[in-house]
């Protein structure tokens, strides 16, 4: 399906609505399906769209750099120009060069406001031109053991040795865990798929991190693609599978192509497809491109997609690992987790080991952005403390403040305080803490940001982002959105936090997924470390930082 309408769209710019009937009858479906799916996501339009969409990123870190009044202005600009439409966009995936923007479907960074109104009347002219790629990084990592030499070389010895056992004692030897902010252990999962019953089984890889500071993955897909496609490969072999999918966002169209060339060098080499190195192994791999959606990076939502479904989330049990893509077994991880596989099986498990400090095992890929000098993407050694990380790596607090606070990974972690900088990147550690290591998407606020105002932006996210099936999430992320806007207006209303604290409850217990269960998160870390804000706000109508628009005025 999902081919079908790209192609349409490529053709026409839009959706018309002869065409999904026309989609319908070849496909044998009846259009109410047709529709129902492609209105689910994103990247789809049902109506023509305006010469230029502008879609603007107003999460976390394009927030702190001041894409709201980015946005603001360029709908003032050009509000009397039917043919530009400016509206907010969820993450787009370049916290490391926020601000960014999208103009029809071309994303650019940072924009700040004069450059976004020249890519605006650049559309409206018809001569914009799509972002130059990003320049290969050239960095030496620890985690490219190939560097300069040949490739694939786990695969090779794997068909020649068969020791499919092997590998799997080997990763839950090396400790592995999925790096995508779950931590289940690799090996257990790897293992699961392959004692499952049957012959069809699937890999799939989850490359969509959409979560707003989430940019590692990027980072590897760009400059370590055969280290990802390697691990999928083995992986594949290890549990029986035949067919890998790799699912990364529509918005990766860069990494895509890396990728994409990679594959093709692997089946020129037989390394991929039938009789793999002139045996009887075999397993392909292609890309699957998501039509948007943060709620795709929750794993069963991404086999809704996959399979050509609105991307709502399963009940669970049953897991994928039994019961996965087309109801086949199907071990999903993330693209570090492919990658870091990789590494283990070719440097060792006590090489690996080694790579990490402070009784934390191996290396560790972490985005860092917000008020920041220098906001990248880093390899560090887990155990590494989080001062290191924001000091060393990314050169300390910017514009001459200091650290008031920092999500350690994205939205989902909340924000901690300046004064638990200390805290190790360690699982165990940061969990103890309340919060969570997670993907590693570290944002840094600095002392003239107002956490309730970020709690806010955060809460925001995962609403725009429910993907509406549960009514806990649907209802509780609105209301809670409602909530926090008034505080920040200086109109609470009594009781609210023991709303709050029902909300809470009521939306960790029964929302079907993870995006439900952590939409309070930003706002309750604010309440526990930051509570001096909450009650300038609630009690004294005050604002510390000006950042809110105390007094009634419109939410930023």
């Amino acid at each position: 399906m999902f081919e079908e309408l790209r192609s349409i769209q490529a053709e026409y710019g839009y959706l018309p609505a002869e065409q999904l009937s026309a989609v319908a009858l070849r496909l044998n479906l009846p259009v109410s399906q047709i529709h129902a799916v492609a209105s689910f996501y994103p990247h789809f339009h049902l109506s023509p769209p305006p010469p230029a969409d502008v879609r603007v990123c107003c999460d976390m870190t394009c927030h702190l750099y001041g894409a709201d009044q980015n946005r603001a202005d360029l709908a003032a600009e050009f509000h009397n120009d039917p043919g530009v439409s400016v509206r907010s966009v969820s993450c787009l995936g370049r916290c490391d060069s926020a601000p960014a923007i999208s103009v029809n479907d071309h994303i650019y960074c940072p924009a700040d406001r004069a450059s976004a109104a020249a890519f605006v009347r650049d559309a409206l002219a018809g001569r914009l031109q799509a972002p130059p790629p990003p320049p290969a990084s050239t960095r030496e990592l620890v985690c490219d053991p190939y560097a300069g030499t040949g490739k694939y070389e786990i695969l090779r010895q794997l068909v020649q040795t068969r020791d499919f056992t092997g590998i799997i004692a080997t990763l839950k030897a090396g400790g592995l865990r999925g790096m995508g902010g779950a931590g289940f252990p690799t090996g257990a999962k790897w293992e699961i798929v392959r004692n499952a019953p049957g012959t069809t089984k699937y890999i799939v890889c989850n490359a969509d991190e959409s979560e707003p500071g989430t940019i590692k993955d990027r980072f590897i897909m760009e400059n370590l693609p055969y280290m990802l496609i390697e691990g999928m490969i083995v992986a594949g072999l290890v549990t029986g599978a035949k067919q890998g999918i790799l699912y990364i966002r529509h918005e990766y169209e860069h990494q895509k192509e890396v990728l994409q060339a990679e594959i093709e060098r692997c089946y020129q080499q037989q390394l991929l497809g039938p009789g793999i190195l002139g045996g009887n192994l075999s397993f392909d791999l292609k890309i699957f491109v998501s039509p948007g959606g943060y709620i795709c990076g929750e794993e069963s939502a991404l086999l809704e997609a996959i399979e050509g479904k609105r991307a709502e989330p399963r009940n669970k049990p049953p897991f994928p690992g039994t019961n996965g893509l087309w109801n086949q077994p199907t071990a999903i991880n993330n693209v570090e987790t492919f990658t870091f596989a990789t590494l283990i099986l070719l440097k060792g498990v006590e090489w690996f080991r080694a790579q990490g400090k402070n009784g934390c095992a191996g290396p560790k890929f972490v985005g860092i952005s917000g008020d920041v000098v220098r906001p990248g993407v880093f390899e560090v050694p887990m155990g590494s403390s989080y001062r290191e990380l924001i000091f060393e790596y990314a050169g300390g607090i910017s514009r001459g403040r200091t650290l008031l606070g920092f999500a350690p990974s994205g939205p989902s972690s909340g924000y901690l305080p300046a004064a638990m900088v200390d805290l190790p990147l360690d699982w165990d550690a940061v969990q103890k803490a309340g919060s969570m290591v997670g993907s590693g998407a570290i944002v840094v606020c600095a002392d003239d940001r107002c956490m309730l105002d970020m709690a806010l932006n955060a809460v925001r996210f995962f609403r725009n982002e429910s993907c509406g099936k549960c009514v806990p999430c649907r209802m509780g992320s609105q209301k809670l959105v409602e909530m926090l806007t008034r505080w920040t207006e200086g109109t609470s209303s009594q009781g609210d936090i023991s709303l709050l604290d029902e909300l809470t409850a009521a939306m960790k217990l029964t929302s079907i997924c993870g995006l439900g269960q952590v939409v309070p998160v930003p706002i309750a870390s604010v309440l526990k470390h930051f509570r001096d804000v909450i009650d300038q706000h609630l009690m004294h109508l005050h604002c510390p930082t000006g950042v809110c628009p105390m007094g009634g005025g419109a939410a930023r």
